[in-house]
C-alpha cells in the first residue's frame, strides 16, 4: 500500500504539472493574440490619422473609402467601425450640424450635450463608418462630455499617440442590455507647410468603438474545452473591473493570469482550467491494482513514471515552441511596421520634391525597387545578414556593362544586419540614380568606384567616388536624394554621412555598423 500511495502521488503530480503547462500555454497564446489584435486596431487608426493630417478639409466620401479599403476584416472583431471626432468649441456647433445635414442623413442631427461654457473643448462625432442605423444614431455626440472618454482623449492629445479608454457603455448599445465597451483614440494634428506636425493645432481624433465581449469571443473561438473559462479585466482581476468573459470564471479549478498591454492600458486576462482537481483514471487503476497485486504494481509504477516524464518533456517542448512562435510573430509585426514607416517616409518626401505626377511615379518606383532588391537579397539569406558586396552589386546591376561605363567594386567579405543593409541599399540607389542623371554614369567612359573596408569598433566604411563625368556643381537646393542620404540613412545607421560635390566627381563616405545575428534578439511584448 505504501508503494501504491507513492505511485498515485507521482501520477497526480505529473498530471497536475501537465495541466498547468497546458493552461500556461493556452493563456500565453490568448495573451499574445490579444496584444496582436490591439496592435492591429491601433495600426488602422494610425494609418487613418496619417491620411487625415494631410487633408485640409476632411470629406466623408474620402473617409468612407479609406475605411472600406483598410478595414474589410477589422469590423469582424467586435469593432463597430472607424469614426472622426471633430475638435470644436460651442461656437462651431451650427457649422457642424449644417455639415452633417448636408450629407443627407435621414433625421436632423443635433450636437449634444451643449456645454454652458463657450470656451469648453468638444470632440463631436462627425463621421462613423459603416453607416449603420446604430452608428448614425451617435452622430453629433460630444465624447468629451463624458469623464471616462474625456480622460482617454486628453491622454491621446498629451502624448500624441493612441490612447484607450476605460470601460464604458457605448452609445450604440444604449437601447440594449449593458455591455462593456472601449474606445481607441488617435489625435490628428495640423501639418505645417514643411510637413511637420503642429502639436498646438489639433484637428480632431480618429477613433474606433469596440464591444469587448465580441472582441474576446472572436480571438478565442478554439478555446472550447468543457468547463474552461476566459475573462478579461480592465486593470486588476476584480469583479468590478470585468469587461467580458466566456465560460465559468468563478471556479475552484486552476486559474492562470496574464497582464496584457492594450494600447496605453494594462488589462488582465484570466483562464480557468477545464478539469477539476481529483484522482485521475490512472490513479484509480493504480489504487485498485495495488490492493489486488502488490508485486505487479511495482512494474506498473516504473512504466507510468517513465511515461509521465516523457509527457512532461513533450508538454514543456510545446510550451517553449508556443513562446518562440509568439516572439516570432511580434518580430514579424515589428519588421513590417518598420518597412511601412520607411515606405511612408519615402512617399511623403518624394511627393514634396516632385513637380508633376510622372516625376513622382518614376522617382517612387525606383526607390521602391531599390528597397525590394535588398529585401530579396535578405530573403534569400533568411533575413540573417547580407554581404556588402552583394548589396552594392544589386544596386549597380543596371550600370555594370563594361562597354558603357567603368565600375570598380572591391572590399573584404563583410556581412551587415538586415536593417543596416536596407539603409545602405537605399543610399547606393540614390547615388547611382544621381550619377546616371548628372554624373559619371551619364556619359560614356565615366568611372564609378565603390570600395569598403573594416574599421575599428565594429564599423564598415563604404566609399563612393565618381570620375570622368561632367563637371560637378554644388546643387542650389536640397533634393530628395540628398535628404534621404543625409537624414533618413544617417538616422538609421546612427552615423554621419560625408557627401562632397567635388568638381571632378561626387564623393560619399558612409559609416555602417557591423552587427551579427546575435545582436538582434527576439522582441518581447514591451520592445515590439
Amino acid at each position: 500500500m505504501v508503494i501504491t500511495l507513492l505511485v498515485i502521488f507521482n501520477i497526480e503530480m505529473a498530471d497536475k504539472q501537465a495541466r498547468q503547462l497546458e493552461l500556461d500555454r493556452d493563456t500565453t497564446a490568448l495573451a499574445g493574440e490579444l496584444e496582436r489584435k490591439a496592435t492591429e486596431n491601433i495600426a488602422y487608426l494610425n494609418a487613418a490619422a496619417s491620411m487625415l493630417s494631410v487633408t485640409r478639409n476632411v470629406q466623408e466620401n474620402e473617409f468612407a473609402q479609406f475605411v472600406t479599403d483598410m478595414s474589410t476584416n477589422h469590423l469582424s472583431r467586435g469593432a463597430l467601425g472607424m469614426g472622426w471626432a471633430q475638435w470644436a468649441r460651442p461656437g462651431d456647433i451650427a457649422a457642424i450640424e449644417a455639415g452633417i445635414a448636408a450629407r443627407g442623413i435621414g433625421t436632423a442631427v443635433k450636437v449634444r450635450p451643449v456645454p454652458a461654457d463657450p470656451k469648453t473643448n468638444m470632440a463631436v462625432i462627425a463621421f462613423l463608418e459603416p453607416q449603420t442605423a446604430d452608428n448614425r444614431r451617435v452622430l453629433g455626440f460630444d465624447m468629451a462630455s463624458e469623464a471616462v472618454r474625456r480622460d482617454a482623449i486628453e491622454r491621446a492629445i498629451e502624448t500624441g499617440r493612441a490612447a484607450v479608454s476605460g470601460k464604458v457603455q457605448l452609445m450604440q448599445d444604449e437601447q440594449r442590455s449593458p455591455s462593456a465597451g472601449i474606445l481607441i483614440f488617435v489625435p490628428v494634428f495640423e501639418r505645417a507647410p514643411d510637413g511637420r506636425i503642429q502639436r498646438s493645432a489639433l484637428k480632431g481624433l480618429a477613433y474606433t468603438p469596440l464591444r469587448v465581449q465580441q472582441f474576446l469571443e472572436a480571438i478565442s473561438p478554439g478555446f472550447d474545452r468543457a468547463g474552461a473559462g476566459v475573462a478579461l479585466y480592465d486593470g486588476p482581476a476584480l469583479p468590478q473591473n470585468r469587461m467580458a468573459s466566456t465560460g465559468p470564471v468563478n471556479s475552484d479549478h486552476s486559474v492562470m493570469e496574464r497582464r496584457v498591454a492594450f494600447g496605453d492600458r494594462t488589462w488582465t486576462l484570466t483562464v480557468t482550467a477545464s478539469q477539476a482537481p481529483g484522482l485521475t483514471l490512472a490513479s484509480m487503476v493504480a489504487l485498485v491494482a495495488g490492493v489486488a497485486v502488490s508485486l505487479l504494481l511495482l512494474a506498473l509504477t516504473m512504466v507510468i513514471i517513465t511515461r509521465a516524464a516523457d509527457d512532461r518533456r513533450v508538454l514543456e517542448s510545446l510550451a517553449a515552441q508556443e513562446a518562440i512562435r509568439t516572439s516570432l510573430t511580434r518580430e514579424l509585426n515589428h519588421r513590417v511596421k518598420n518597412t511601412l514607416a520607411n515606405v511612408l517616409s519615402i512617399v511623403a518626401l518624394t511627393r514634396r520634391r516632385s513637380s508633376n505626377l510622372e516625376e513622382f511615379a518614376d522617382s517612387l518606383s525606383g526607390r521602391l525597387r531599390a528597397l525590394s532588391a535588398t529585401h530579396d537579397l535578405l530573403s534569400q539569406r533568411n533575413w540573417t545578414d547580407a554581404p556588402v558586396g552583394e548589396v552594392v552589386r544589386a544596386e549597380l546591376a543596371p550600370y555594370l556593362e563594361p562597354e558603357d561605363h567603368q565600375t570598380d567594386i572591391s572590399g573584404p567579405e563583410i556581412a551587415l544586419g538586415p536593417n543596416d543593409a536596407l539603409s545602405l541599399g537605399l543610399a547606393l540607389h540614390e547615388l547611382a540614380t544621381n550619377a546616371a542623371k548628372y554624373g559619371a554614369l551619364s556619359v560614356p567612359g565615366g568611372h564609378v568606384s565603390v570600395t569598403w573596408s573594416r574599421m575599428e569598433e565594429g564599423l564598415c566604411k563604404v566609399e563612393w567616388k565618381e570620375s570622368g563625368g561632367p563637371p560637378v556643381q554644388t546643387p542650389g537646393r536640397r533634393g530628395f536624394g540628398m535628404d534621404l542620404i543625409q537624414k533618413i540613412v544617417s538616422h538609421e545607421l546612427r552615423a554621419p554621412v560625408e557627401l562632397t560635390f567635388d568638381p571632378g566627381g561626387v564623393r560619399c563616405v558612409l559609416t555602417v555598423p557591423i552587427r551579427t545575428l546575435g545582436n538582434f534578439a527576439l522582441r518581447d511584448g514591451a520592445a515590439g
